[in-house]
This record gives structure tokens, sequence and C-alpha cells, in this order.
């Protein structure tokens, strides 16, 4: 799994207390035990700020960690629809898996496959849940070499 930059992590954090309002996802990270306490973080900046620096950009293995990753991944399954939405989505993902090797790096014969199979992925995700929270998902989710990939692009 790929990490965010702090930008990138911040905007996840923004996005989330668009659709939940700050104090309520402050509210289900505190009974996730992501935070001890539902005061402060007046704003989704702070909120983010503070989230940052407990999961170390969600590279530490802590509860704020997998809160977060738990409301972000309900957040999005709300809007997929369902299974149907979910199947076809792990079809997409494998295809873009077929274009890695053992070592979770691209395969180079298979670049222009990846391309594509990551179009395909982003655009469908995009229709389900918007076009910004489809890439920070695909960032999410993604392997180094495919993160740094769909960054460059």
């Amino acid at each position: 799994m790929a990490t965010l930059s702090a930008t990138e992590f911040s905007r996840a954090v923004t996005l989330l207390a668009d659709q939940l309002g700050v104090q309520r996802l402050r509210d289900r990270l505190v009974r996730l035990n992501g935070l001890v306490t539902r005061r402060g973080a007046p704003s989704a900046g702070a909120l983010a700020d503070q989230l940052y620096m407990l999961t170390g950009g969600l590279r530490r293995q802590v509860a704020a960690t997998f809160a977060f990753q738990a409301i972000w991944s309900e957040t999005l399954n709300a809007k997929l629809g369902g299974e149907d939405g979910e199947k076809k989505l792990e079809q997409l993902a494998e295809a873009i898996n077929a274009c890695l090797d053992s070592r979770e790096e691209i395969l180079p014969d298979k670049a222009a496959e990846l391309d594509a199979a990551l179009s395909a992925y982003e655009q469908a995700l995009a229709v389900a849940v918007g076009a910004e929270i489809a890439r920070l998902d695909m960032l999410l989710k993604a392997v180094p070499a495919v993160a740094a990939k769909l960054r460059a692009a």
C-alpha cells in the first residue's frame, strides 16, 4: 500500500468531513479508538493534521490508522451501491494486478495494459464516488510503483 502525502491525506480527511461533518467524523474516530477525546479540532484541517501526526501518514499500525481506514471504506462502500459495484471494481483491480510482478513492480511489457486498466478502474469508481475521492482511494490502495504512476499522470 502506498502512503499519502500530507496534502493528499489532508484532502481525504476534508472530503470525509464534508460528507459526515467535522464533529460527526471526530465522534466516529473516538468510537473506533482512533482519538481519545471529542474535544478539539474545530476544522477539518486541524483534524487532518492531528490524524496525520497520530498515524504517521497511515504508515503506523495504530488505532487511528485503522479507524481512518474503516471510516473511509464505509463511506466508499455506501456509495458503491452494494455488492454488484464492489464486484465490478474487483474485476477491474484484477486487471491492474495482472500487470504487476511478484515484487509488485510494473511489468515492462504490460505498461500500456496497466494504463488502460487504471483508467477503466478510475472511471468506474469516479461514477460512484466522484473523481477526487476516486483518485485518493486509488492512491490509498495502490502499491508504490502504481502510486508513482498515478501521481505522474
